[in-house]
């Protein structure tokens, strides 16, 4: 194949990615609209800590364990037809629910159990859309390409919230849920348009081995990408800490602040509008000199502003909204270097396995944490179970970082950590 014709069929293909991309966006519109809608009606509903926590535990629970089972399904069967599959059960799921509002038998335990197969349909989903992104996207344009993805899913998330928000304050939740499978068939079309390449398995894993073995490949390949370890091993830490941010922030805001489903939205406009700058600077800078650093830091500024929206004086949402906005633009830088780096390093044929380990490993705490937030909210009250998150935090990213420090200067990894 001679290079002109070479790089005319990667055109494509990056155009193909395009259309597939921004199909998935809308999804993620209707998705986020609907998420906000009801996590707002089981606070307002029932205002319990429990339920929230449960809600949270039984859709992270399924998800972790299907994307750690889910790799080895995605390097062998064809990663199209897994999305259309998955997609396809998650608007399912989400038309029983809008059904469940519209003749009027909705229950907070029927909607979590919902939610939880919800979960295992986006164990699939996320991994298998990551192992697609390097085998359509040129490696030159990798870095951008997170980055700009990183920008209109913030920007999405900006959206989402606040015209959730607004149809809240205007018309039933049974007719707002509706955007959801709307934009499922939106998302759709593109889908089935695109053509998503298959990846060739190298020579000596054509043979047929086991799940187990194949799941091992993955594992000894993200042995030789060191700073990989350090990183997850934060990520994990950081996801169990933030686990009652995320599932109390409504009972936070409406409960200790006295705030409304349009508070929430404002609150979440400044975290996701930092998302949103930080997504601009991830898709405007090429390369990061000393990832390690900089992405160390980040998370321990991120734990830092969460403390101090949690410390905000009753009703004084300004500072939260600073505290947020910070903390949202950190997000996107430190994910998109270690997203860039691993896409880089790992061969197209593991990738699949690669990226469901990550995020198997890096969320596979937050289950323990979504269950026991509950308990410990109860106990010292959700303003100061967020504090006690934000300094352990601060304690571990330390920690963690002066073991990395050590092991680059005792064993002299310095290349292979700063990138």
């Amino acid at each position: 194949m001679s290079k002109i014709t070479e790089k005319l069929e990667n055109s494509q293909t990056f155009k193909s990615y395009i259309l597939f991309w921004v199909g998935q966006l809308f999804s993620i519109l209707g998705s986020g609209i609907s998420q906000f809608t009801i996590i707002w009606w089981i606070t307002e509903t029932t205002g319990s800590t429990m339920l929230l926590s449960l809600a949270s535990f039984f859709y992270i629970l399924p998800m972790t364990i299907m994307i750690a089972l889910a790799g080895v399904v995605i390097d062998r069967w064809n990663r199209k037809t897994i999305i259309v599959v998955v997609d396809s059960l998650q608007a399912f799921c989400m038309l029983i629910v809008v059904l469940l509002f519209n003749f009027g038998i909705e229950n907070p335990i029927i909607i979590i159990i919902i939610m939880s197969l919800l979960g295992v349909f986006q164990g699939f989903h996320i991994p298998t859309v990551n192992a697609i992104i390097p085998t359509m996207v040129p490696k030159d344009k990798l870095s951008r390409m997170n980055g700009v993805n990183s920008f209109f899913r913030s920007f999405i998330q900006i959206i989402g919230p606040v015209v959730s928000a607004m149809l809240i304050a205007i018309i039933p939740i049974r007719i707002i849920l509706w955007i959801d499978p709307i934009t499922f068939l939106i998302a759709f079309i593109p889908l089935l348009i695109v053509k998503i390449p298959k990846v060739k398995r190298e020579e000596h894993s054509i043979k047929k081995n086991s799940y187990l073995e194949d799941f091992k490949i993955g594992f000894r390949t993200l042995k030789l990408i060191p700073v990989v370890f350090m990183m997850l091993l934060i990520s994990m830490f950081i996801n169990f800490l933030l686990r009652p941010f995320s599932i109390f922030m409504p009972y936070f805001i409406k409960f200790n602040h006295s705030g409304t489903a349009t508070n929430l939205a404002i609150v979440m406009v400044f975290m996701n509008g930092g998302m949103l700058l930080g997504s601009l600077i991830t898709s405007i800078k090429k390369e990061w000199k000393h990832g390690h650093f900089i992405y160390f830091s980040g998370e321990l500024i991120l734990m830092i502003m969460f403390g101090i929206m949690a410390i905000s004086p009753h009703g004084y949402f300004l500072l939260m909204w600073v505290a947020l906005g910070i903390l949202g633009t950190v997000i996107p830088i430190i994910n998109t270097i270690y997203l860039t780096i691993m896409q880089k390093k790992v061969p197209a044929d593991k990738m699949g396995r690669i990226s469901s380990i990550d995020w198997a490993i890096s969320m596979a705490i937050s289950p323990i944490g979504a269950l026991i937030a509950w308990p410990l909210a109860e106990i010292f009250g959700v303003p100061n179970l967020f504090v006690l998150c934000s300094i352990s935090g601060v304690i571990i990213t330390i920690i963690i970082w002066w073991i990395s420090h050590t092991r680059i200067n005792n064993h002299n990894y310095g290349s292979q950590f700063f990138f």
